[in-house]
């Protein structure tokens, strides 16, 4: 795992290579062999001059043992607090050697990766597409446990170590990394990162961490320096006004660690550190999170859902419709590379697509009125206004020039694609891709398969998917596909409390404190309650039974008798003015009854969380949803339900009684609580 060699200048290069992965983890291959290395350093001190970190792999080092953490149980405690006891000891025993070593960080160092590098004295990073530092911990539920909390306040001071680092999960490139404090130097070439670390060891031969020297003090101070301490009750605040009463123990875990361990020697430090990690370890949070921003993510991004089909990559892409939408599609497929065309009815609303953006990007999209532009696009995206007839009649009129078995996309939110593909000539090649708004942020592509969709098209679907940068879940077609649907129900079960007569900010506050990242009825105000209605009516139409028949009559009164729409018209469940959201809109206690008012906030919250997983299941018993990987991540990327969940079916998988809560519910809310 750790290959050892001395070189005639008495330098040691350790160079991290696991045998049996692709990339280095913090697992018991490497606790092993890092505690040989360091052993065989101290036997060999005489012979030593310095020491250089390296890596074998493309990235630096990855991380600790996702999979063992998830396993973890609370009789593990003891177990695992002599694990983290020893991986501690021996960055301790490295950083303390007493000659300078630096860390030659050619790729990716996250977590783990990045606390081995702060037990250098020195890092060096390439700068290289792939080398992102951070820590990503907190993103899964859990702290940095190896030091990294310890360290990077004692090497940043709390405020910078917690709002640069610790709390935000972000991975920083090395640039950003320098800026933030915890990268020294930057190269351009892998040789140079060696190169570097040699000279660098030869002009410091009494290298030692800043908190190892005589007259050390923590940048900014301890809780004990005055001006600190007086700044130090607005942490939590700030923290809870971000979380917004989430469900989120790591921020809270790693803020104590962080102001604990500033107040105590570096080994006892360390100690409130593990047992921080440890908590959150053995609890059910972190392992929901794992679950589902590892196991799950890595299987959607994997290829789990794609055939194993051979095929052409895309190479130019057409996408009808520059709106929003259209434009923001058509900007991420220029942005990997690709040439894009963007039609429109006219020259000038086709140019909206590339009004903002990077020049070198938009050099790659042309913008145009005219079908024969189009010509020898093999992918086609459509992105015009949610009516059947149109969609069918863009395809029609473009069809005909497109490459020989050009890929034909919706990205239709709502409408089932084995209707749309009923406008083609080739319904195999017709498929689904539903992007969310905005395009650039929002990281879930859902790939919609219609009932003579073939594989081929699936599988070009998701490569293109991935090549943009997209996380693409596969789903079977239905009304409302997996997303759109879910998310309806949310809103709708919020909109009904609302008309029962619950404080339409008990019904903001209950969504936002259950760990949704935005309240329902802004949400609806962002869909706008037009469509809403245009949705209701159309799964009337096709006679779906929708229910929430009480949330309908309220958005129509709110539409019919008071001309409120939603965000875009400036009046809907809020006020908004110049595109800002306001006040809710005081109103709306006209438009109800009183028997909402006494509905606990607990069952407000589970009645949003219920609702959601309620229809999951039946999108999962229906065939809509092909796996639960699939629903747990396109429920959070998609459709915000909570993180701290790992998903809707996990939701559901790791409730204590679901049948028996849902069934509660059902008695005193309605039949669409029952359980399967």
């Amino acid at each position: 795992m750790i290959e050892y060699a001395r070189d005639e200048a008495g330098i040691v290069t350790l160079t991290m290579n696991d045998p049996d992965q692709s990339a280095n983890t913090m697992n018991a291959v490497y606790t092993a062999a890092m505690s040989a290395a360091l052993d065989r350093l101290e036997a060999e001190r005489d012979q030593v001059t310095g020491v250089i970190v390296a890596s074998a792999k493309s990235t630096f080092f990855a991380g600790g043992d996702l999979p063992m953490m998830s396993q973890a149980r609370p009789e593990d405690a003891p177990a695992l607090f002599d694990l983290l006891g020893t991986i501690k000891r021996d960055l301790r025993r490295l950083e303390t050697y007493g000659r300078p070593v630096v860390a030659a960080i050619n790729g990716a160092a996250l977590g783990g990766g990045l606390e081995i590098a702060l037990a250098a004295h020195h890092r060096i990073a390439l700068d290289a597409p792939g080398t992102r530092l951070g820590f990503p911990e907190v993103t899964l539920g859990l702290l940095p446990g190896a030091g990294g909390v310890t360290r990077t306040v004692r090497m940043l001071g709390l405020a910078p170590a917690l709002m640069t680092w610790l709390l935000t999960g972000k991975r920083l490139k090395p640039a950003a990394a320098r800026d933030g404090g915890l990268v020294d130097e930057i190269v351009a070439t892998p040789e140079e990162l060696i190169t570097k670390a040699r000279e660098w060891i030869a002009a410091n031969p009494d290298a030692a961490q800043p908190w190892d020297r005589p007259g050390y003090r923590i940048p900014g101070g301890t809780p004990a320096t005055p001006k600190l301490a007086a700044q130090l009750p607005a942490f939590p605040a700030t923290l809870r006004k971000q979380l917004k009463g989430n469900r989120m123990p790591a921020p809270e875990a790693i803020l104590a660690a962080a102001v604990e361990g500033a107040q105590v020697d570096l080994e006892s430090a360390f100690v409130i550190e593990t047992r921080r990690l440890i908590t959150l370890l053995t609890g059910r949070i972190a392992k929901n999170m794992i679950g589902a921003f590892f196991f799950d993510m890595r299987a959607v991004n994997g290829g789990q859902a794609r055939p194993a089909v051979e095929v052409e990559p895309a190479r130019k892409v057409a996408v009808l419709g520059a709106g929003m939408m259209g434009a923001g599609i058509a900007y991420a497929c220029a942005r990997a590379g690709l040439d894009v065309v963007v039609k429109d009815v006219t020259p000038e609303a086709a140019a909206r697509a590339v009004t903002e953006g990077d020049p070198a990007v938009l050099a790659r999209i042309t913008t145009t009125a005219d079908v024969e532009d189009l010509r020898g696009c093999d992918v086609v995206i459509e992105a015009v206004f949610e009516d059947p007839k149109l969609k069918h009649q863009v395809f029609a009129e473009i069809e005909p020039v497109l490459a020989p078995g050009a890929l034909l996309a919706s990205n239709t939110s709502t409408l089932p694609i084995t209707g749309l593909a009923e406008g083609v000539s080739r319904p195999a090649d017709f498929i689904g891709m539903h992007f969310f708004s905005p395009v650039g942020k929002m990281p879930l592509l859902e790939i919609v398969v219609g009932e003579r969709t073939g594989d081929a098209a699936i599988a070009r679907a998701f490569d293109l998917g991935r090549r943009i940068g997209k996380t693409p879940i596969v789903v079977n077609d239905g009304r409302g596909f997996f997303t759109s649907r879910v998310i309806g129900q949310f809103i709708n079960e919020a909109i009904g409390m609302v008309a029962e007569g619950v404080p339409a900010a008990s019904v903001e506050q209950a969504a936002l404190q259950a760990g949704y990242p935005t309240g329902p009825l802004a949400l609806a105000d962002e869909v706008t309650l037009t469509l809403m209605r245009k949705i209701h009516l159309a799964y009337r139409a096709a006679g779906v039974v929708a229910g929430h028949e009480r949330a309908h009559a309220l958005v129509e009164t709110m539409l019919t008798e008071h001309d409120r729409s939603g965000r875009s018209s400036g009046r809907g469940f809020y006020a908004y003015e110049n595109g800002r959201r306001g006040k809710l809109w005081t109103g709306l206690a006209e438009l109800a009854t009183d028997e909402g008012r006494a509905v606990p906030f607990a069952d407000l919250q589970e009645r949003l969380l219920f609702s959601e997983a309620l229809d999951a299941l039946r999108c999962r018993t229906e065939g809509v949803l092909r796996t639960d990987a699939d629903g747990n991540i396109g429920s959070i990327l998609g459709i915000g339900f909570p993180a701290w969940t790992g998903g809707v079916i996990r939701y559901v998988e790791q409730h204590p009684d679901f049948k028996g809560r849902a069934s509660e519910l059902a008695a005193r809310y309605g039949e669409r609580f029952a359980p399967a």
